[in-house]
């Protein structure tokens, strides 16, 4: 698929009336794994790049051009739709978030999230007014450039649990022309419920961060159109990691290697690497 029809795939998943999963891959090779699993689309995660560099996952510690190149690395690999991770847009100013959506479009992204938190643990949420024209200022940007934009609601996830301010910065972002919305770290099922019944736009709701144990069957029924994992993929991954070389430290043994994914498999995934010149 070309770019636009990449585009047309991804608004097409959000409009079907059938809840899909995207999951979210922190470089080229888990993208690859994800796409043979059958997944009809991919998005990044800040924070499983973040990980994959060890780095703690921070919009103020992550670069724009750090966080394009991954996504870059990732549409390069695969034929689905992409959509990016793209924090607060790199930036507190309306013009910095254009900046970013014009970029990643140039890049091959056909999606991407902008926040309204700051980084700022004093202040970690912009003022509601200054939110919507970060936004308005990103859907402006997306228009002609097919880019579906995601624009999120991040007071769960920054220490302030207000569903009613959380919906009310829903709607104004919807009002602004976002296309999906996105307020991740909402406690229930029913506090989903009420997201999905207050807006008129697609919602995604992002599983793998807390306790909470939905169903995708539950989460449709609630009225959720999108499913995104965030960065607990690659935290799974780590996992998996940190429990076979504590095998390998404390017992001596090496019976993860049973649940290890074989050789023979992960190569028909992988790409084909072309040989390499090498001096006699």
């Amino acid at each position: 698929m070309n770019q636009t029809e990449k585009y047309q795939r991804l608004r097409a998943l959000h409009t079907s009336g059938e809840t899909f999963v995207i999951p979210n891959a922190w470089d080229s090779g888990s993208a690859l794994l994800l796409a043979s699993l059958g997944f009809e689309a991919l998005a990044t995660t800040s924070a499983g790049y973040a990980f994959s560099v060890g780095k703690r996952d921070s919009s103020t510690g992550l670069s724009r051009d750090e966080i394009l190149e991954n996504a870059a690395q990732i549409v390069a690999v695969t034929d689905l739709p992409v959509s990016g991770d793209l924090e607060d847009g790199f930036g507190a100013s309306p013009a910095a978030c254009a900046k970013t959506i014009e970029v990643a479009s140039q890049i091959g992204l056909v999606g991407g999230t902008i926040e309204d938190a700051t980084g700022d643990p004093d202040a970690p949420i912009y003022e509601m007014s200054h939110a919507v024209e970060r936004i308005t200022a990103a859907v402006e940007a997306s228009r002609d450039r097919n880019f579906l934009l995601t624009a999120r609601a991040e007071n769960f996830i920054c220490g302030r649990p207000d569903l009613v301010d959380t919906i009310r910065r829903l709607q104004a972002f919807e009002e602004a022309g976002a296309d999906v919305l996105y307020a991740p770290g909402l406690p229930d099922l029913e506090a989903i419920r009420t997201v999905c019944r207050a807006v008129s736009k697609p919602v995604n709701v992002v599983m793998g961060l807390s306790s909470l144990t939905c169903s995708v069957a539950d989460l449709s029924e609630a009225g959720v159109a999108r499913i995104s994992v965030g960065g607990s993929f690659a935290r799974a991954a780590i996992g998996a990691v940190m429990r076979a070389a504590r095998e390998v430290q404390q017992h001596g043994t090496f019976t993860y290697a049973k649940d290890a994914i074989p050789d023979a498999t992960i190569r028909q995934i992988m790409l084909p690497t072309e040989d390499l010149q090498r001096e006699d």
